[in-house]
């Protein structure tokens, strides 16, 4: 919904398609104004961590603010948020939403797509409109409704470096403007020095999509990827991205089949590899090592093609129709959307608020860094690997076609079924 547009009422039931996991969600969407008790249920995934001390903190100040309002949350266990989500369906179901959970916004909230309630006005008021930026702005929409408030953004087109690694094999990172130039460089480690020249695991092909979706950044401009998530995309640059991938391949490391990504990232870490393309959340474990220093044994650069883009992925917090503890959770709600909640949350989490108003000088040096970036740049857009970009289903199809590409590294089937991703 546009700022200036008329606001629908705020209990409108959303009306999108879900997938079929979501298929019994009628019966929850009928559930007058849920006016419920004081006490908040929130379900999310983080049981250890950055991300359990991150809700710690955002808990204990709201619980600070707001000492008369009980509040319950409750880790689920599970890898990728699977566990969470299926507990959120089987709730949903069982027309027993919890008062909100951890998602990741944009096309995500189709999954439970029903089951939303518009939030503006109560939640969403002009306070948040005017200092959210345009991207995570329009990812707390769903069908042109606000549902969901952001707490914070994460970062998907970084390219991290181990610092004494580039300067053996004699490789400025400030030079490098195109992926070809990390190609070449990855040449260079592997000429002057005994690093592994890109630390990269493909276990699991996450880690390859997104490595792909900051390409095609690169490759297509933000006109081209936002040409692709809207299913129109241009099959030779999507190959294109692909090829860049497949030559990238001949750097990573000999057992990049059989390792995490932890374990990739510490090899930047330890200086047996000279970089690696992660979401920020890499730079946590940097952080947590006083032996190597941001800006003296490690640094990162806006992936080389990608300049003045921020590639999003971010955790929010919906509002459910038919919601248990109605005025509690949209207080909640509010105070996750204030710049004072972001920081004390994203402190511990290593990510940054999506406000362009916050105070972020109790972030560490790169968290302030990258926040720079966010509140300069020119566009926002979703990543796809991590559902914001497309819907449930789509995002199936373009995971199926790069467990294809891991196994066959084929640039030109694996571009068609991209392409096809959509149909």
């Amino acid at each position: 919904m546009a700022d200036n547009d008329t606001p629908l009422s705020r209990r409108t039931v959303l009306k999108s398609t879900a997938v079929a996991g979501a298929a019994g969600l009628a019966g929850c969407t009928g559930g007058g104004n849920g006016s419920g008790s004081d006490a908040i249920e929130l379900l999310h995934a983080w049981s250890s961590g950055d991300g359990n001390a991150a809700i710690e903190a955002l808990v204990g100040g709201f619980r600070e603010e707001h000492p008369d309002i009980e509040f319950g949350e409750d880790p689920v266990n599970g890898a990728a948020r699977s566990n969470l989500d299926q507990v959120v369906s089987n709730r949903l179901q069982a027309n027993d939403p919890p008062s909100t959970f951890q998602t990741w916004p944009g096309q995500t909230l189709t999954k439970f797509g029903d089951a939303y309630a518009d939030i503006e006005g109560d939640v969403w008021t002009d306070d948040l409109k005017n200092n959210y930026l345009a991207g995570p702005k329009e990812q707390a929409q769903l069908d042109g409704t606000y549902v969901t408030v952001p707490l914070n953004i994460h970062r998907i087109n970084n390219l991290f470096y181990n610092t004494s690694v580039l300067e053996e094999a004699d490789v400025d990172p400030e030079s490098l403007s195109t992926p070809a130039d990390v190609v070449d460089a990855c040449e260079a480690v592997s000429q002057n020095t005994d690093a592994v020249p890109f630390a990269h695991q493909t276990s699991g092909s996450w880690s390859t999509t997104q490595l792909w979706e900051t390409i095609l950044l690169a490759e297509g401009g933000i006109d081209g990827y936002n040409a692709f998530i809207e299913g129109d995309g241009d099959v030779d640059q999507v190959r294109s991205a692909l090829e860049n991938v497949v030559e990238l391949s001949e750097y990573y490391p000999s057992d990049a089949s059989s390792i995490s990504f932890t374990e990739a990232n510490t090899m930047v870490m330890e200086g047996d590899a000279a970089f690696i393309h992660q979401g920020d959340w890499a730079a946590g474990a940097y952080s947590g090592n006083d032996e190597f220093n941001y800006g003296e044994d490690w640094g990162q650069i806006t992936y080389p093609g990608t300049s003045g883009n921020y590639l999003l992925n971010m955790d929010s917090f919906p509002y459910f129709d038919n919601n248990p503890s109605a005025e509690a959770t949209k207080t909640f709600l509010s105070y996750c959307g204030t710049a004072e909640a972001q920081v004390l949350f994203n402190k511990e989490k290593g990510s940054i608020p999506p406000r362009e108003d916050a105070d972020v000088s109790e972030l560490n040096t790169f968290q302030q860094d990258q926040y720079e970036d966010f509140t300069s740049s020119d566009n926002q857009p979703p990543s796809i690997e991590h559902g914001l970009a497309v819907s449930p289903n789509i995002k199936t199809n373009i995971s199926d076609a790069f467990s294809g590409f891991l196994e066959e590294n084929d640039p030109d089937a694996t571009a068609d079924a991209l392409i096809s991703a959509f149909q």
